[in-house]
This record gives structure tokens, C-alpha cells and sequence, in this order.
């Protein structure tokens, strides 16, 4: 999480904007001269190679006219945003493409930081992309980043401890329940560690009770009962036998691990944990299966938050041009299959869902399309990084969550987040 704003010393600051603008901007060539582009490309770090082997593959198709360096961002999604947001407060021209999280558009277009996607260009990224995904790369009705991949959490659970995955939230703590007294796997992983998974659980939960965080023009809270439903379910788990110890300070890749470890029952996660098990854990992946998110209102399927990654071209970029072709490219179908079968990462193409080489290794990707086309988004506003702060801090630890007390402290929170108080953006 950013620091406390000490104010650092006039020197320091102009060496940090020197050392910005100085080593990112490693670009050569020009759009109007002669020359290869080299575009530089920030995104979160990817360990399966394939966002690599995209650089590498549209460089190549560019006809010389570009390629792109690939820099790994920090692992987490905050240093991710602090290292973007210091070098484009740097006017740092050597941002040519940037990976958004799909929270970050509204600020990085108030900012000034992203270019608009307009005319024909708008239209190429828009087409055949999940209205959701839209969604999340819009702002104020402008485009200004185009997505590259998309993301929905599912059901996980063993189907050897369960025949059947549990349609609402109160049957899958009974399930966890009955586990638990027969001394067998019975744990509920989910992210409640003081982060932002906390503020997308959260938010799931209020979505899928019939409410929102915020009002429809991102300027109040909105909360009220759906909020409270909400809290009490995170509540509940946290206080049964389904939580895990350790839950208050859980995260999805602890989640994974947990499940592979044998002492879950179910998890509620992203797809990449499906890979994962089949390669670490061959004799549970023969029981590992998936089911749509559980209901927390009875008969009222869940929407759950969209989750993903925009591909934004920077401000100051001196090769706009270039960059935005080489965007266009990044997310084609071709790269977007590869970045889903290596990656796991569901894309944000419709068509590729009914692809033969993705269903072959996604056989979930019917329920992550259907996730997906009623998914809810998380509020969009400038100030969405002190909104999720305020939330994440509202309800860790989970099980001291009181539903109404935490509920009517949040919306005082979050109007003071909204008015960027108490809080560093």
C-alpha cells in the first residue's frame, strides 16, 4: 500500500523525475523517420511466457516496423500502479503501452495519462469484445484502453468430498459443516487478507444481493441492505468451520495452495488454480471440479466481479501510432488463445469461448462466459484506489465483522475516500 506523503526534498524529487524520463524512455527511431519503433511495454510479470511470446510474435508481423520490450511490473497489483503512476507523473515518454487494471481506467483518464481510443480505431479494439470488459476500459463514455484479457472467479470444489456443488452460500457452509464433524477436508478458500481480493469479495457479495458500493454516478456510497447481506456472509464463514486459520491473511495464491494441500473443500478463485492442480497435483485434479459462484440470495444467480487486464497506450508515448497497432495486436485472437492455454487467462474475445483449442483445455469456459456476461464491475470512479482501501480496511479481519456497526462505519469512510480524506491516493 503507498506510504504515508512525508514530502520529500526538492533534489530528490527532480532526481526521481530525471531518472524516470532518462531510463524508461529506451525507444528509438521515429513514427514520421526512419527506423524500427522499439515500444516499450509495461505489464504484470507473467511467469508461463506467454506475454513474452506475444511481444516477440507482433514484432515479427510488424514488418520491421516496430517490437516491443517487455518490462515486468511489480507482483502486486498496487506496486504495479505505483511504478505507472510515478513515471507518468514524470511525463515519462518511454510508457508506450501500459497494462491496466480494470480499476485504473477512470483515474489514468482524469489524469490525463491514457490515450482515447477514437473513429476506427475504437471500433477494431470494441469488436467482438465482452460487453463487461468494455466495461471496465471505459470512461465518461471514451475508450481509453483496450482489453486484453478478462476474468471471473468460479466454484472450485472436490467432488469426492461433495457430489454436488452447493447453489447458495448457506449450503456451502452446511456442506463444510458436515465435513468438518466427519474430521474430513472442509475449509472455504477465499481471499481475506486486508487487499484488494478482500474489496472484490466484497463487492461480488453486495452485486449479487441486488445492490452497489457506490451510487450510479460513482458520487456517494450506496450500500444499505445488499451491504449488509453481504457483511453478514463474510461474517458467517469467517466465523465457522469453513474458514480457514489463516484466512485473514489469505490471498488467491494461498488459496491455490491450500486446496492443492488436500485440507479444502471448496475454493472460490480465478482459473488459473485448474492448470495449476492438474500439473502439481495429478490424483486431486481427478476429483477437482467447478460450478458457478454460489448465490447469497436464494434463486438470484451471483454477479461476480469482473477482474482483468487493459492494455492503455501512455500520454507522452512518442510513437502513439505504432503503439496503438501494436495493442491491437497484442490482444488478437492468436495471442489471447496462447495467453489463456498458457497463462490461464480467460480472454476478452467472445468468439474464442466456442474456439475447439480453448473448450480442449478449458472445459469450464462455457461457466466463465456466462460468469462473465453477467458480471459486475467494480465502481468506477477516480478515486476507486481510496474506496478500495477503505473497504478492505472495513472489513479485515473478517470474522470481527459486525454487519450493520461495519456497514454504517463504511459509508463514512467512503465518502471521506471519495473526497480523497484521510486517505493517500
Amino acid at each position: 500500500m503507498p506510504g504515508p506523503n512525508r514530502g520529500f526534498p526538492v533534489a530528490l524529487v527532480l532526481l526521481l523525475v530525471w531518472a524516470l524520463t532518462g531510463c524508461g524512455s529506451g525507444g528509438s527511431g521515429g513514427e514520421g523517420g526512419g527506423g524500427a519503433v522499439v515500444l516499450d511495454w509495461y505489464n504484470f510479470p507473467d511467469d508461463s511466457g506467454a506475454l513474452q511470446q506475444a511481444a516477440d510474435n507482433c514484432g515479427r508481423d510488424s514488418g520491421g516496423r516496430y517490437s516491443i520490450r517487455y518490462h515486468k511490473l511489480p507482483r502486486t497489483a498496487d506496486g504495479q500502479r505505483q511504478q505507472l503512476v510515478r513515471r507518468l507523473a514524470a511525463h515519462d515518454s518511454g510508457v508506450d503501452i501500459m497494462g491496466l487494471d480494470v480499476t485504473w481506467t477512470a483515474e489514468f483518464a482524469e489524469a490525463g495519462w491514457a490515450r482515447e481510443w477514437t473513429g476506427a480505431l475504437r471500433e477494431r479494439a470494441s469488436e467482438d469484445t465482452l460487453a463487461a470488459a468494455l466495461r471496465t476500459a471505459t470512461w465518461k463514455d471514451r475508450l481509453y484502453a483496450v482489453p486484453y484479457n478478462s476474468n471471473t472467479q468460479l466454484l472450485w470444489y472436490r467432488d469426492d468430498l461433495v457430489p454436488a456443488a452447493p447453489a447458495t452460500w448457506e449450503e456451502m457452509l452446511a456442506a463444510a459443516r458436515r465435513l468438518a464433524e466427519q474430521d474430513r477436508p472442509h475449509f472455504v478458500e477465499v481471499q481475506g487478507a486486508q487487499y484488494e481480493g478482500l474489496t472484490v469479495w466484497f463487492n461480488t457479495l453486495v452485486t449479487s444481493a441486488g445492490g452497489s458500493v457506490l451510487t450510479p454516478d460513482a458520487s456517494a456510497p450506496s450500500l444499505g441492505e445488499p451491504a449488509v447481506v453481504a457483511a453478514r456472509a463474510i461474517r458467517d464463514l469467517a466465523r465457522s468451520p469453513a474458514a480457514d486459520p489463516s484466512l485473514s491473511n489469505q490471498m488467491e495464491d494461498e488459496n491455490r495452495l491450500a486446496m492443492e494441500s488436500g485440507t479444502a473443500a471448496f475454493e472460490l478463485n480465478y482459473p488459473f488454480v485448474y492448470p495449476s492442480m492438474k500439473e502439481n497435483q495429478p490424483e486431486l485434479f481427478r476429483h477437482f471440479r467447478w460450478a458457478p459462484y454460489p448465490s447469497v440470495v436464494p434463486g438470484r444467480p451471483a454477479t461476480v466481479t469482473i477482474g482483468g487486464i487493459d492494455l492503455a497506450v501512455g500520454a507522452y508515448s512518442r510513437h502513439p501510432g505504432a503503439a496503438q497497432e501494436a495493442v491491437l495486436c497484442l490482444r488478437s485472437r492468436d495471442n489471447q488463445l496462447a495467453n489463456a492455454l498458457e497463462g490461464g487467462l480467460p480472454p476478452s474475445l467472445r468468439s474464442l469461448y466456442a474456439a475447439a483449442e480453448l473448450t480442449a483445455s478449458y472445459p469450464f469456459a462455457a461457466d466463465v462466459l456466462k460468469a462473465l456476461d453477467s458480471a459486475s464491475v467494480r465502481p468506477q470512479t477516480p478515486a476507486y484506489q481510496n474506496v478500495s482501501i477503505a473497504v478492505a480496511h472495513a472489513l479485515s479481519p473478517p470474522a470481527e465483522v459486525d454487519p450493520e456497526r461495519t456497514v454504517a462505519g463504511l459509508a463514512g469512510q467512503i465518502r471521506d475516500a471519495l473526497g480523497s480524506k484521510g486517505l493517500i491516493p
